[in-house]
């Protein structure tokens, strides 16, 4: 049966420890992925290597630290990059597309549908879509940190089937295996705890950005789409095909989650919050689990300056995030109403909705 499949490869897997593009790593990424094409399946690749592909031309001796560098390695990285990968999938008949994404793309309702559309169309004709971050007008504050992040909001977007993150480990360990001989590496994982969280460890190589924490984060975003993972390695042809029947080398994430509605989407993983409220055990309960909307009545607090149609974050009494909605009100009507039964609130106010989030505008996190 014909799946969607999204498959990551960081810049450690393409490029060699200096800088620079290795081509015989690139031709043998095509290679395996045109194996899974060949079978009918549908294929996004994700990829990173822009900078670490671009740096060496420009004429710098080590991977550029401040941004505008970073930007310029980029910038001719990015093409390297393309006409090697272009070349590499042309050997086996297949063509590729170019997408630049930002997290304003994905933050932006209308922005995020035409590029959904865009990739839609690309797949209905056999073409695999190749996409990166658009780093050359990435500000720190819009940039994903790291491709994995992107390619499980990929995922998501297109409601893939299954995330093969490749990286240079296979998989997850229980400690550092170079530091730890009894360390063990997890098999599958149905949730990521705080303790896997914990034992994810850090950096990443000198040529890429993420480490096995931001693998692991990716994989949660991409259950909570409803996408199965798996993060480990692909070094041997037929290591991707082993991967996608169950026996790769790495770790999986399972989920048993369906995937979100693009309005849930949009809202748990894209939508960037204006405000929070802050409510009580009652309405806690009532959204998180009762399937409920949030009424004036559970409101005990209100933080920012947002306005009707807005995103805001909603918190629990410890302060801790439950989810997310489309508010109905302005944050001085809310402070007006909090606490306040229904009928107090319409003498109060004008409002077009008594509800301040109704549950279809609204995400569990």
């Amino acid at each position: 049966m014909s799946q969607v499949i999204v498959v990551k490869i960081g810049s450690s897997s393409l490029t060699s420890e200096e800088g620079g593009l290795n081509r015989d790593r690139v031709a043998f990424f095509a290679s395996e992925l045109a194996a899974l094409h060949a079978e009918g399946h549908q294929l996004l690749l994700v990829t990173s290597g822009a900078v670490a592909a671009g740096f060496r031309r420009i004429g710098y001796p080590v991977r550029p630290k401040q941004t505008r560098e970073k930007q310029a390695a980029a910038a001719v990285g990015q093409a390297l990059l393309m006409q090697s990968y272009q070349e590499a999938f042309a050997r086996h008949g297949i063509v590729v597309a170019q997408l630049l994404l930002t997290r304003a793309d994905f933050s932006n309702r209308e922005r995020i549908r035409n590029a959904s559309e865009t990739i839609e169309e690309l797949l209905r004709h056999r073409i695999l879509p190749i996409i990166n971050e658009n780093d050359t007008v990435a500000t720190h504050e819009l940039k994903f940190g790291d491709n994995d992040t992107l390619s499980a909001l990929v995922a998501n977007l297109v409601r893939a089937s299954r995330l093969f993150i490749l990286t240079d480990t296979d998989g997850l360990y229980t400690a550092d295996p170079r530091k730890d001989p009894e360390a063990y590496r997890i098999d599958r994982v149905e949730q990521i705890s705080g303790r896997i969280l914990e034992i994810a460890g850090g950096a990443g190589s000198s040529v890429g950005t993420g480490g096995m924490r931001s693998k692991i984060e990716a994989a949660r975003i991409a259950m909570r789409g409803g996408v199965s993972a798996f993060v480990g390695r692909a070094v041997e042809p037929g290591d991707l095909k082993l991967a996608f029947e169950g026996a790769g080398k790495g770790t999986y994430f399972d989920t048993h989650r369906h995937n979100l509605p693009m309005k849930k989407q949009w809202l748990a993983f894209h939508s960037m919050p204006q405000g929070r409220i802050v409510v009580d055990a009652g309405a806690e309960r009532a959204l998180a689990e009762g399937g409920k909307s949030l009424l004036p009545a559970g409101v005990c607090g209100v933080e920012g300056d947002f306005h009707h149609g807005d995103v805001v974050e909603v918190l629990n009494l410890q302060r801790e995030t439950i989810g997310r909605g489309v508010v109905n009100y302005d944050a001085w009507q809310i402070q007006a109403v909090a606490g306040l039964n229904t009928d107090e609130v319409r003498r109060r106010i004008d409002v077009g909705r008594i509800e301040v989030i109704h549950r279809d505008e609204w995400i569990t996190l």
